[in-house]
């Protein structure tokens, strides 16, 4: 049995010649790749309220969500309390796990845990997104990919026109993912309407290939999923195994990658390693913020006053700090 140790802490593997993907790789392979991994994963995870994806039987046996912290979860493991809002109505108090480090994120992997999703702000100020997320979603089709690494470019530009940069990364599942780093002074609500607005922007200037159409038998082209952008919501962090045949790799990339030759299968754990052993942390940017996003949205507000946003919005799940 393989195990880690750091002082009195310690974290064990079971079970690692079980295989979790359709493709062949092992439990084994998994913890390996995390533990390789680790510093340049953790960073981007480390204090965001976690929400635990668990494939306990693998990808072909499916998954479901945890976001409460299991029993016989270890005492130096650190967990947070949030007032959630189920879907079934009613509030609750959660204690998400916080994976600070890289024992946490190994014990993740021993609770059957093959992506890694958090939150986009940190506890100390939870209604204060580190960035904003532009998701793109490609049609299940051949070179759908390519479509959304074309489109990724799109959103650069656009990005640029009002004044910020942008990092990419591969979803893993297909498509791709545009964050914007920010200052930790807006809200999500402005987070939101920014990359609706951006969306909307590119959508009427490149129709056929950008949509913001949300049902899927009305789009054409490449949906940006500008709902993202909520309290509570999560995405794949950089670095994380998706649950995929060949267990592909969300990777963070150079924007010179980002052209319609680019094939996201390419990106295996081995693969994904040696760009970290070479390049270091591509995605290390998105955590500094540094840019205001206030007269961004003043701009794209600008550009998109002849079709404004709808005010109507998917009501939006709600998750509160507790007071310590």
């Amino acid at each position: 049995m393989r195990e880690i140790r750091r002082g009195n802490r310690v974290v064990r593997l079971s079970s690692e010649e079980r295989v979790l993907f359709p493709t062949g790789e092992t439990k084994g392979d998994l913890w390996d790749y995390y533990a390789a991994v680790a510093p340049a994963i953790v960073p981007h995870l480390k204090n965001r309220p976690f929400t635990m994806k668990r494939w306990r039987e693998g990808v072909a046996g499916g998954s479901f969500f945890q976001k409460q912290a299991p029993k016989g979860i270890p005492d130096w493991l650190p967990t947070r309390q949030f007032q959630t809002a189920p879907r079934e109505g009613g509030t609750r108090l959660v204690d998400f796990p916080l994976v600070n480090d890289e024992l946490a994120l190994l014990w993740m992997v021993q609770f059957h845990c093959i992506d890694m999703n958090a939150w986009y702000s940190r506890v100390d100020r939870p209604e204060r997104p580190d960035f904003v997320v532009f998701d793109l979603d490609p049609p299940e089709e051949e070179g759908g990919f390519q479509a959304a690494a074309t489109v990724a470019v799109l959103v650069r530009d656009a990005l640029v026109e009002v004044g910020l940069q942008s990092r990419a990364k591969t979803s893993g599942a297909g498509g791709m993912h545009v964050l914007v780093p920010i200052e930790r002074r807006s809200t999500f609500p402005e987070a939101h309407e920014f990359a609706e607005r951006i969306t909307r922007l590119l959508a009427a200037r490149h129709p056929g290939v950008v949509t913001a159409e949300w049902l899927k038998a009305k789009r054409r082209g490449v949906f940006i999923d500008y709902h993202q952008n909520g309290h509570g919501k999560t995405i794949a962090s950089a670095y994380s195994v998706r649950p995929r045949a060949v267990a592909p790799v969300s990777t963070p990339l150079h924007w010179d990658e980002v052209t319609p030759k680019l094939d996201d299968r390419a990106f295996s754990m081995a693969a994904v390693l040696e760009r970290v052993e070479r390049d270091g942390d591509l995605f290390a940017p998105v955590l500094d913020g540094g840019q205001k996003l206030a007269p961004a949205l003043a701009e794209a507000r600008r550009l998109t006053t002849d079709a404004e946003p709808p005010r109507r919005r998917p009501r939006r799940r709600r998750e509160r700090p507790v007071s310590p």
